[in-house]
């Protein structure tokens, strides 16, 4: 990212600009949803265009721009910049995939797996019982854990609506009925050990999660290279992740957590437009 400033001698602050790493079809692409909605709720007038809202959400979304100083840059309040921004949340929101459609694609487009992994959001430290659920004991930090679903290159689609940090990854699939689903569809899943256990068919299974280890029973060569194997083709769902959480507002979730499932869907419609292995 390349920035210059441009700074006045005489004036008391500075003025700053950056480049938006994003192509020109996502930024069509949330303005025109966004004319779309004000036209549908009869709204005639906003401080600025639909395309600059587009670009000052974009610019928050991606760089973790503060709202305070979006506003100052565009002489808007903050509070203006907040809802202009959970407007187009819940806009792109509305339109990411539910897990039957998503899992329904992918079949219908001759796929026989899904990569499966979990991640967790870090967001700031809760006051009172609400600190306690979302502490992850793993990573030793706050934050809301997601599942997600990528194919077999990496390319996301579908992500699970927000559990607190404490919850296990296993409880959460079983939460979204993944294995169910995955049945009805003819797929299966690669997915890491900490997936271990979430078969509930061994006859018939569709989660593949290699080997986990014991003190009194090592691992055999066999097993060792079968977990080679498997962590070989689920790699490509880390880089899927690692493309979501380069929205940087995923570094640390500052907005209220009951918007936390909308924002990942926004994303998860963003990361689509602008990543396709």
């Amino acid at each position: 990212m390349r920035t210059t400033k441009t700074l006045a001698e005489d004036a008391p602050s500075a003025v700053y600009q950056c480049r938006l790493p994003l192509s020109t079809k996502t930024i069509t692409l949330v303005a025109d949803l966004l004319r779309g909605h004000l036209k549908a709720i009869g709204s005639r007038w906003r401080k600025l265009p639909a395309g600059k809202i587009a670009l000052i959400v974009l610019a928050v979304l991606r760089h973790d721009q503060r709202l305070a100083d979006m506003a100052g840059g565009n002489n808007v309040s903050a509070s203006t910049i907040r809802r202009w921004l959970l407007e187009v949340i819940n806009l792109l929101a509305a339109r990411a995939p539910r897990l039957d459609r998503a899992l329904k694609k992918i079949a219908k487009a001759g796929g026989q797996i899904v990569l499966l992994d979990g991640t967790l959001v870090r967001t700031r430290r809760r006051t009172g019982q609400a600190n306690r659920k979302n502490y992850n004991g793993k990573h030793k930090v706050h934050g809301l854990l997601f599942l997600a679903l990528t194919d077999e290159h990496g390319n996301l689609i579908w992500i699970s609506c927000a559990k607190p940090g404490r919850s296990s990854e296993i409880t959460t699939a079983r939460h979204n009925k993944i294995t169910t689903w995955l049945r009805r569809f003819d797929l299966g899943a690669l997915a890491d050990l900490g997936f271990v256990g979430l078969e509930d068919d061994p006859d018939d299974p569709v989660i593949i999660t290699g080997f986990k280890a014991s003190k009194n029973n090592p691992l055999t060569k066999a097993q060792k290279q079968a977990n080679r194997l498997v962590n070989r083709e689920r790699a490509a769902v880390e880089h899927g992740i690692g493309d979501l959480k380069n929205w940087r507002i995923l570094t640390r979730l500052r907005l209220n957590a009951q918007h936390a499932t909308a924002l990942l869907r926004a994303l998860l419609v963003l990361t689509h437009l602008e990543v396709t292995r």
